[in-house]
Order: structure tokens, then sequence, then C-alpha cells
């Protein structure tokens, strides 16, 4: 952010000639400002990286290819395509707005759209703060867009920063330092997924719902499958699974349909995870090898993926 990147030590330094403060600015009340310490820290260039993949991963078939989180979300048409890929909605909006009133309306009837579906009691992000390229606010919005449609995504843990909070009243500018939580530390979190995914009981209706959900699918081409982590292992109904959903038809030469090696299984469900990442759907938490191994976890997330799509 350029208002982060420009602060120096004092940060009332040189602030009637940075633009991002000026007399506009201040009328809203208060602003923050990420430290430049914060914006040299590994994990937000981590988070940054990751969340730039998820986009132009997302928009691949759209073409557009994102290089900045803080210079390429501003006018609008980035969050108008994932608002379509991810939640089915069209809106009547001019592809490219090349004025700032337009980028502005674009961004109000994109941001409305996406905040019915986020179901966030308290939003972190506004029409203005994006449209000015702010960076906190930016991370704030993917990071609740990749939570809610795409959350097996492995974002990364702990991600905190420092920012600066200007508050300006009648009696002057009160400045404040604190600390802003960008993702939850996933530790915090883990006694709570062991304990589901440990659960016996919980895992057998996992694995029965996934059952039904694949059952249903396959069931126009007379496949029937009882055993998720074995019938799975060598990536021959997972690619049927895919091209069934989907709708496209994958050439038998481009997989193994009888494999009879590990290299061939391997083969096949590496084709299939290249498949679903070519879709969008991200299961970066699982190797082709989880799923060859019979893997039961393995196996669930990436039948998970597209049962959020398809059935759920």
């Amino acid at each position: 952010m350029d208002r982060g990147g420009a602060m120096e030590a004092d940060p009332f330094h040189n602030a009637k000639e940075d633009e991002h403060m000026d007399a506009q600015t201040f009328k809203a009340g208060k602003m923050k400002m990420i430290q430049p310490d914060s914006l040299k820290d590994p994990k937000l260039d981590k988070l940054k990286e990751v969340l730039l993949g998820w986009i132009n991963e997302s928009l691949k078939a759209e073409h557009i290819v994102v290089q900045s989180v803080e210079e390429d979300l501003y006018d609008g048409l980035v969050l108008h395509h994932l608002l379509a890929r991810f939640a089915g909605v069209h809106l009547t909006l001019e592809e490219m707005a090349l004025t700032a009133s337009a980028q502005i309306r674009k961004l109000e009837a994109v941001l409305e759209e996406l905040e019915k579906r986020l179901e966030q009691q308290d939003t972190k992000w506004d029409v203005s703060l994006i449209h000015k390229k702010d960076l906190l606010a930016t991370l704030h919005l993917l990071v609740a867009m990749v939570t809610r449609f795409q959350p097996e995504v492995e974002l990364p843990s702990n991600v905190k920063v420092q920012v600066v909070v200007l508050e300006v009243s009648r009696t002057g500018i009160q400045s404040d330092v604190q600390t802003e939580v960008l993702t939850e530390d996933r530790r915090d979190n883990a006694q709570e997924v062991s304990d589901t995914t440990d659960d016996p009981m919980e895992q057998l209706m996992d694995m029965e719902t996934m059952l039904n959900f694949v059952n249903k699918t396959m069931a126009g081409v007379g496949l029937q499958v009882s055993d998720l982590d074995q019938q799975f292992s060598d990536g021959v109904i997972l690619l049927l699974l895919i091209g069934q959903l989907e709708g496209f038809f994958i050439p038998l030469s481009d997989f193994r349909l009888t494999p009879d090696s590990h290299e061939h299984m391997l083969h096949n469900v590496s084709l299939a995870l290249s498949l679903l990442a070519d879709l969008g759907l991200q299961v970066s938490a699982v190797q082709a090898q989880d799923v060859v191994s019979q893997d039961v976890a393995g196996t669930l997330k990436v039948l998970y993926a597209l049962f959020r799509k398809h059935g759920g």
C-alpha cells in the first residue's frame, strides 16, 4: 500500500505532501496505514503470493492475469469476474470502467453483491478504500472471499501486521499503533479439526455423504462405488467423475483406463488434480501420492472440493 510504504517513523511527517493524506481523507475521521516493517514481513509476502495465485488460477480460462493485489483490483473488473466465477452473479456493468466515477459505481455494485454472500458482520473494507488501492482493505476482502468460496485453499497461517490508526476529531489528531490480524492461527483450530477428523463416527458420516454424492453422479454411466479409498486410488473413477460433473470427455489417450503400475496410478491422479486446478478447485494440501496410497482424508478432501461445487 502506497500510504504504508511512504510512511516514516513519525506518522505525521510530510503528511500534507502525501497524496493519500489529503483533506478529503482526513474528513473521513479515521484511517489506517501499515507500518513499513510489516510490509517487509515474509509472511505478508507469502499471503499476497497465494492470493495472486488464487485469482489467476480462478480466472485462467478468461485470460485475466493479475500482477499486484495493490494495483490491479481497484477498478472492479477483477472482482466482478470473481463474483461471476464463484457466485454465478453476472451484473450488467461496463467491462472496462475508465473514469473514477465509473469505477466507483462498478465497485459499489460488485461489493454489494459480494457482501451479501460473504455474510460478515463487520467488514474491514469499503468502496473508497478498495478504489484508493488500500492494501490492508484489499487483503481483508480477498481473504474473506477465499475463506467463503474456496476454504480448501491453504492460506498462510497467523499473518498479522502492525498498523498506525489516525483519528481526526475537533480536538486534533490522535494516533495509535495496533495489531491487525489478516489470517487466523491454524494451530488455534488444530484441536477442533482433530476432534472432527479423528472421530470415527464423523469420518463415517463424511464418507457416507461422499459415497452418496459419487454414486448419484455416476448412476447414469452404470458405475457404483462402495469403497472411497480403494476404488479411487488408481484415479480412473475420479477422472470419470470429474468428466461427468463438468460435462466434458477426457480422451482415453490422456490416462490409463486399466492402470497396472504405481506410475500409471500416479499419472491418473495427477491428471485429475491438474484438471481440478484448471477448474479453480484447488486442493493444495493433497498430493497425488496421498490418493494413490489410499489416504482417506486426502481422498475426502478431493471429493469435497467437487461436492462443494456440484452437490452442496
